[in-house]
């Protein structure tokens, strides 16, 4: 049996207007500001109006540890979508942008997948609305003029040793992890080390990301400290007086994007950070705003639910205000073959003793997930090769787990193959038992919620921080940011810090090799392992395979 590929499917899409997709949820023509035909803005005008509205359901999708193998949870959760409105729900997507770097190196897309996808594909995997170009613009016109005051006489007296702020590009460039700048002579200023963070790195796309307006994105960025004087007191972006500048480069990027599903379901793609460096999350706007407008919220997180699923839930529910009334993890009989030590070559092999071996990191999913007092469903994203024995095995598990796992054929059928999943979703939501809760208090010391987190999500028994960085957290709370949650970067692939170690691990350690105060968004990093804030390509790029053909189209994206 042969299957299209996604672009293919994208390709044949029938859209519809975009002002037809915004009428769905009452937004007046008016009020959108369109890019071409098949997507729009939302003005920040009809945003404000919306603020006395009542709050529709918010559903979390996340899923289990990634694998080569894949788990589909952007697809999913475009499923989920699609399959809630076959039901008579008013239900809308909320996903992230995706990142140029990813597209060209090796994960692809992130529009969805099969017939459960966001269009227009392409756009979305590449330009899109340009909000990245505004944020990548912004955030380098903060170091612009930050070296530009040091040039010009330095009278904040920075000491160029401590200058924080790196720069930022949208693309994976592991040549730009460390560098020396204004090298060249005295006209090029004073020569120091420095270095790029890719941009869903920024503090700058964190910022855009939890605003939650135009005045609170201005504020925010003027808190963003960019360096520290010789006394090691800290200077700011106000200090710099780049915060208004930069508040205009953002000013049309703060506005969510309205595009289509391939069902004609209106889709929210705002922001895009990344998971297992970033926080993970679509923006607080958008999220808000669907809120607002659909009875259904279906978003997700970046990443495994160790990742994206713990910031959702300990970063943006806590400064958004906002609680999911459900979280659904994603998982695959392929994926729990991998876990359970199979080659990604013997996948299509039936193995119910591997699928059973590599349960257990499901397992621990839904127990963290639980831990936060919200009910979880499990979602089966079938592939064609699964078999029934196989399945059964992940829906016993589940069960002996006190919840439950549904097959889901979204990515064959579209909403059709969804439909038994969305009523489940549906049901669960309408029942109103979430009492959810974040894990760590306000109050709790940094060094402990890093505790917290490591203890209780990755089941470590104890995290390796060195005195120089103890002393740096303990230096934040007494200049007032104790109280600020904590953004975890590791690998995606495993709880542990190490990517080889996979399944539900335990008696590990967590090293922090570093802590970063991103004081405008609002949160401390805590980099660990060996994990890179600047990724780099692979061996095989993707951008190798990606060309027009001979019609003019994009072969070889996704």
């Amino acid at each position: 049996m042969s299957f299209k590929s996604d672009i293919e499917i994208a390709r044949e899409a029938v859209k519809k207007p975009i002002q037809e997709i915004g009428a769905k949820l009452g937004i007046p023509e008016k009020d959108l500001v369109p890019f071409g035909h098949d997507k729009a803005k939302i003005s920040a005008d009809y945003l404000d109006s919306l603020s006395d509205r009542p709050d529709g359901k918010l559903i979390l999708v996340t899923a289990i540890n990634p694998t080569p193998a894949g788990e589909g949870k952007t697809t999913t959760t475009v499923g989920l979508g699609d399959g809630l409105n076959a039901i008579g729900k008013r239900a809308v997507v909320c996903i992230r942008e995706a990142s140029l770097g990813p597209c060209f190196g090796m994960k692809g897309g992130a529009a969805g997948g099969g017939y459960a996808q966001v269009v227009p594909m392409e756009d979305m995997n590449l330009h899109f609305t340009g909000d990245f170009h505004a944020i990548t613009s912004a955030h380098n016109l903060l170091s612009a003029m930050i070296d530009n005051h040091i040039y010009w006489g330095n009278e904040l007296e920075i000491d160029q040793r401590r200058v924080s702020w790196r720069r930022v590009v949208d693309m994976n460039d592991r040549a730009l992890r460390d560098i020396v700048t204004s090298l060249g002579g005295v006209g090029n200023g004073y020569p120091r080390q420095a270095g790029f963070d890719i941009t869903v790195a920024s503090e700058v796309m964190a910022i855009l990301c939890l605003a939650k307006n135009a005045d609170d994105l201005r504020q925010r960025l003027g808190d963003i400290i960019v360096a520290y004087r010789r006394d090691k007191s800290p200077v700011y972006c106000r200090d710099i007086k780049a915060d208004g500048a930069m508040t205009v480069l953002l000013q049309q990027a703060i506005q969510p994007n309205l595009v289509q599903t391939l069902e004609n379901n209106p889709a929210f793609v705002h922001g895009g950070p990344f998971a297992n460096i970033a926080h993970g999350c679509n923006s607080v706007i958008a999220t808000k705003a669907a809120l607002k407008l659909g009875d259904y919220v279906v978003t997700e997180a970046g990443f495994g639910a160790d990742l994206g699923a713990e910031k959702f839930l300990n970063i943006k529910c806590r400064k958004a205000d906002i609680s999911p009334s459900a979280v659904v993890i994603v998982a695959t009989v392929r994926a729990m073959k991998m876990n359970g030590g199979v080659a990604k070559a013997d996948l299509d092999a039936e193995n119910t003793e591997a699928v059973l071996a590599g349960c257990p990191n499901l397992g621990r999913h839904i127990e963290n997930m639980k831990s936060f007092g919200v009910p979880v469903i499990v979602a089966i994203n079938h592939f064609i090769k699964d078999t029934d024995a196989e399945i059964a095995v992940i829906q016993e598990f589940v069960a002996n787990q006190g919840s439950e796992a549904i097959v889901s054929r979204h990515w064959e059928l579209g909403s059709e193959g969804s439909e038994e999943l969305a009523r489940r979703v549906a049901e669960i939501a309408d029942a109103d038992s979430a009492n959810f809760a974040p894990i760590y208090p306000d109050e709790m010391p940094l060094f402990e919620k890093i505790e917290t987190i490591a203890k209780r999500i990755y089941r470590a028994d104890e995290v390796l921080a060195d005195k120089k960085i103890r002393e740096q957290l303990r230096l934040w709370e007494q200049q007032g940011y104790g109280h600020l949650p904590v953004c975890m970067a590791k690998t995606q692939y495993s709880f542990s810090t190490d990517p080889n170690l996979r399944g539900a691990p335990t008696g590990h350690s967590v090293p922090v090799r570093e802590v970063r105060l991103s004081a405008g968004a609002g949160f401390i990093v805590a980099i660990c392992g060996e994990i890179m804030t600047m990724p780099g390509l692979p061996r095989t790029p993707s951008a190798e395979q990606i060309m027009l053909n001979e019609a003019g189209q994009i072969d070889g994206l996704f």
